[in-house]
């Protein structure tokens, strides 16, 4: 849902705000084998996690392991850190080696900018990270909560493309210029002071107006080098549509392409993404998904 410090100023670098969804995840089974196999939907990416971990811990590598399922990769839904973590979380459970998610975490490179991955790895619910200090292994998590079981979210998917990522993300980041101190201090205000509070008091209204204004401070930020607040004009068109129904907490989810947005009551939610679909038929490549939140962190099943 957006950094809070891009520039750094006060000595600890992001700093960013995520929830945990139910509906998309990295699912997958190891068991033994005479040689290695990954099979399944981003399995090169597996394959590239599998290799790092064993070389890290020593451990063999002649596994097969299934992907039953995959969250889409470069559109801003963490899919490379879901990865990351639930092939190293499966490995450590099989070979019983002990191992936090934090551990897990370091030996993948994970949590170089964002620490939201990990953390929703760890617990779920809405997590706000404290960023990255000289010495920041993963950014630590400084607060968690739950999300009311009443609130839906709703993405907006352009699957014409994907948003930056690897070297052409680190160049953006070069290119960018410093972030305002004072508007860093005010992300910050608002966050403390007036979004996790409406959280702990199911106010839906009050939270989304703070991730609102957060999106907007970072989306023009990023504009010089995402061609805009959203990386496509097309989501940017669905969300505004979506706000004037209502949505609040409108914006992009890292650097795109996926909008989202948020609304309190399920039978609202699913009317109103019900609507989006019908207005925007003449976008063949916008897809609109309806989702939860998701309260708890991932999970390791022993057979």
């Amino acid at each position: 849902m957006g950094f809070i410090d891009l520039s750094g100023s006060l000595g600890r670098h992001f700093g960013s705000i995520g929830v945990a969804l139910n509906e998309i995840s990295t699912r997958l089974s190891l068991v033994a084998a005479t040689q290695r196999t990954v099979s399944g939907p981003l399995a090169q990416r597996a394959e590239s996690c599998l290799a790092l971990f064993s070389q890290a811990f020593n451990v063999s590598d002649k596994l097969n392991i299934t992907i039953e399922s995959a969250i889409p990769e470069h559109v801003g839904l963490g899919s490379g850190t879901q990865m990351s973590l639930a092939i190293g979380s499966a490995l450590n459970a099989y070979y019983d080696l002990g191992l936090s998610v934090r551990d897990i975490a370091a030996v993948m490179d994970r949590g170089l900018r964002s620490g939201i991955g990990i953390g929703v790895f760890e617990q779920g619910g809405l997590v706000v990270d404290g960023g990255r200090g000289e010495h920041t292994i993963t950014p630590p998590v400084v607060a968690h909560m739950d999300i009311p079981d009443a609130w839906r979210f709703i993405l907006v998917f352009d699957e014409r493309g994907q948003g930056l990522h690897g070297q052409l993300e680190v160049q953006a980041f070069k290119t960018l210029p410093p972030f305002s101190q004072q508007e860093a201090a005010r992300l910050c205000y608002l966050l403390l002071m007036q979004g996790l509070p409406a959280v702990a008091e199911n106010n839906l209204l009050p939270f989304g107006e703070v991730i609102t204004q957060l999106q907007r401070a970072v989306g023009e930020h990023f504009s010089s080098v995402q061609g805009g607040v959203f990386t496509s004009p097309e989501v940017a068109e669905a969300m505004q549509w979506l706000a004037l129904q209502g949505a609040v907490a409108i914006g992009q989810t890292s650097w795109g392409p996926t909008g989202f947005c948020a609304m309190a009551g399920v039978d609202l939610a699913e009317a109103v993404t019900q609507r989006a679909r019908q207005e925007f038929l003449h976008f063949k490549h916008l897809r609109f998904m309806l989702v939860s939140a998701r309260n708890s962190g991932g999970e390791v099943q022993v057979i």
